[in-house]
């Protein structure tokens, strides 16, 4: 063994194979010395480690002879038996020493020192070992990769095999997660009845999973149960009881709007309904003190040779007479300049308020923009890693010692996020939330700023007027265009410029010779640091996986000293500009001597270090070096182009954004000024203008499928007619 993760079975080993050593990766689960493999995949030859094998299927057999069974037990594969007892069982028992470790434990008292109770142990622990030989075996067999089985096994330990077997459905719980479609390949080899109410659970919980993926914690019934019978190809009676039996058994639930059911996983139901009721509480109990501030922001007018707007005065005065409000508005409208004043007289007080954003970059902007430490939401929650569901050391049993928060670009802040960060608050913290209510919604679940400034129950003040020295920038006046439905400037003067380019071949190229050649030119900017490029979409030749291939080939090419990693859609190489895709709680890093566990869906790194013989991969996110192995490689894209729903709550020097053709509906108003939003200093788009004009008309703004503006109106006025069940 050389390598091995038990979280996911990804191993590399040396072969005995035709006795020549060779190396081999791959998902081989728990593999020990001394056993005999039979592999299945491709040979490969590495640049500096010569040939290999990359194994795609595993399948295992226990050593027979002697000196394999002794090699087999002294690498400690059995609890107890270490290279000496392992030489005494081989020299007393010879080829039978397994099949006695399993069927006839007593006889290993005949070597001294080994009690009837150790004898009982070491059997027992051999049993645990091929129970999970057998799991991940039938994983193998079911050519269902070994991850989805150590996870199996973690989650159910021996049970696991008589429950699948029962239910392969389970598969798909949380903690394991494999893909529905997977567990349907795997539940119509053992014959499972279309219409078991393991299957139709399954399929709804899917059916919600996906569309908790795009954004909606909850479905219309009638949606639910027409998507069900498109997915499970059954009566719409039977996907009918089984919402029905499901609700009653409350893994999901229902809230009436207007009269209208919606369904809800019971985690996105719980923390939308847990959020309308604390807010609601904390909104009474940080009753306005009817102190007139106005003395106090005059001071802090003269302290700071500033002049704050009208607005900006109501904003300040709400935050220390009441401690609590929604704080939005877009750029240039003098969000920081208040919140600063917020903040320094909130330290005059006495109060010291923590500063948190969703996002690592969002965080060092509030950081750079407030002169206060700002922190992500999870590290100031503090991540516990090893845990099957977002866990965090602060929760109500362990509150944040603090008596105001201030939580930055609001906007990108999901339900669940949001409901874990309430419930580490002391019942009396001041809570200010900012944010920008026009931009694009939370990647997670939920449109949680939208839902309380459209509730209606919250103090909340807008910023509209744009200042003076901000009026400078074409990116920011014309961004407030752009909200009001009206055209952008397109006279290539000051931050903003249009270049027209109607093939989409030469759009491409456009787009990568101005991040790769023109703009480090004519700017001096970096084209990993200083630029990004954003596009609307995935696919297609302006979408983010092909700008990347031709990003990638531009920037970091293959040569022979650089090792590469090569995925379903991507090559990684050392040096490529990366983003994470997922939420992983348990990923280590490490910065200026501090350790912490988590990157997230969006953070964006460099890979400066990758050895593909070990999958030993290492990624700079700004600062934090993180440890990746090739199987964690799904969760990671090429990010010199990213959509720009990945680019929320970040902000670059430069972005170069390409328009043109495309599907309707990712091409609306919101979503083009997220991007415009994104640029500091300098913006390119680049396309048509017909396209332009287009995304600027369409105000489909991004729809969501939530209760929580239901549930807030209900806490606050004691109920419409929303009900939950």
């Amino acid at each position: 063994m050389t390598y091995r993760n038990d979280d996911n079975g990804f191993g590399v080993i040396v072969l005995d194979y035709e006795g020549s050593p060779l190396n081999v990766v791959g998902e081989l689960g728990n593999v020990e010395e001394g056993e005999d493999l039979e592999l299945t995949g491709v040979f490969m030859t590495h640049p500096k480690f010569g040939e290999q094998f990359k194994a795609d299927l595993c399948i295992r057999t226990l050593p027979a002879e002697a000196s394999a069974i002794q090699r087999y037990l002294a690498g400690g594969v059995v609890k107890g038996i270490g290279p000496v007892l392992a030489k005494k069982l081989v020299e007393k028992f010879g080829d039978k020493t397994l099949e006695i470790l399993e069927t006839e434990p007593q006889r290993l008292t005949e070597i001294e020192g080994i009690t009837l109770a150790k004898a009982k142990s070491y059997s027992e622990e051999f049993e645990r070992v091929m129970d999970f030989r057998t799991l991940l075996s039938y994983f193998t067999n079911a050519q269902i990769p070994s991850l989805y089985g150590v996870r199996a096994w973690k989650k159910y330990g021996t049970e696991a095999l008589n429950l699948i077997e029962k239910n392969p459905y389970i598969l798909c719980s949380t903690g394991i997660e494999l893909p529905f479609m997977k567990a349907e390949e795997l539940a119509y080899q053992k014959g499972v009845d279309p219409e078991s109410i393991f299957r139709l659970a399954a399929g709804l919980k899917y059916v919600l999973e996906e569309n908790a993926s795009a954004g909606h914690t909850c479905l219309p019934q009638d949606k639910l149960l027409e998507m069900g019978v498109k997915l499970l190809k059954i009566s719409p009676d039977d996907v009918r009881a089984a919402i029905e039996k499901e609700t009653e058994e409350e893994n999901l639930c229902v809230f009436l709007k207007n009269g209208r059911p919606f369904v809800s996983l019971r985690d996105y139901y719980l923390a939308e309904r847990y959020i309308a009721n604390r807010l609601a509480i904390m909104n009474s109990l940080s009753y306005d003190t009817r102190i007139n501030y106005d003395d106090v922001i005059d001071i802090a007018e003269q302290e700071n040779n500033i002049s704050y707007a009208e607005k900006q005065r109501e904003a300040i005065n709400t935050a220390l007479s009441k401690g609590f409000m929604v704080l939005t508005g877009g750029p240039g409208t003098g969000k920081t300049t208040t919140l600063n004043a917020i903040i320094s007289l909130f330290e005059q007080q006495g109060i010291k308020p923590l500063v948190c954003a969703p996002t690592g970059r969002a965080a060092k902007r509030a950081s750079d923009l407030t002169g206060r430490e700002a922190k992500t939401i999870h590290r100031l929650l503090g991540v516990k890693a090893g845990t099957d569901y977002i866990a965090f050391d602060h929760n109500e049993d362990n509150l944040l010692e603090c008596d105001a928060v201030i939580i930055d670009e609001m906007s990108m802040v999901d339900v669940l996020l949001f409901e874990a960060l309430l419930r580490a608050l002391p019942i009396d913290c001041k809570l200010i939330m900012v944010g920008d209510s026009d931009q694009l919604p939370s990647v997670g679940a939920g449109n949680v700023l939208h839902d309380l400034i459209a509730s209606g129950t919250l103090p909340v003040i807008s910023l509209t007027e744009i200042f003076r020295q901000a009026e400078q920038s074409a990116i920011v006046t014309n961004a407030h265009k752009i909200v009001k439905g009206e055209m952008p400037v397109l006279d290539n003067s000051k931050d903003f410029f249009f270049l027209q380019s109607l093939e989409f071949d030469a759009a491409a190229q456009l787009t990568v010779d101005l991040l790769t050649v023109r703009l480090p030119k004519a700017y001096g900017l970096d084209p990993i640091s200083d630029i990004q490029v954003l596009s609307p979409t995935r696919k297609g030749p302006l979408g983010t996986v092909e700008l990347n291939r031709r990003l990638q080939e531009e920037l970091n090419p293959k040569t022979r000293d650089k090792s590469e990693i090569k995925t379903f859609l991507y090559t990684f190489r050392t040096g490529d500009k990366v983003m994470q895709t997922k939420n992983d709680y348990d990923i280590e890093w490490k910065k200026d001597g501090e350790k912490g566990h988590g990157i997230f869906n969006g953070d964006i790194g460099v890979i400066t270090r990758l050895n593909r013989i070990l999958g030993d991969i290492e990624i700079d996110f700004d600062g934090r070096l993180a440890a990746y192995n090739s199987a964690m490689l799904d969760n990671l894209e090429l990010a010199y182009a990213a959509t720009v729903h990945k680019s929320q709550g970040s902000e670059f020097d430069a972005v170069v954004l390409p328009i043109l053709g495309g599907y309707d509906k990712l091409y609306f108003r919101n979503l083009l000024y997220t991007a415009v939003t994104r640029a500091k200093k300098l913006l390119v788009i680049v396309g048509s203008v017909r396209r332009l004009e287009f995304m600027v008309s369409n105000n489909r703004k991004m729809n969501r499928y939530t209760c929580l503006k239901e549930m807030l109106i209900e806490e606050s006025f004691g109920g419409n007619d929303g009900q939950g069940s």
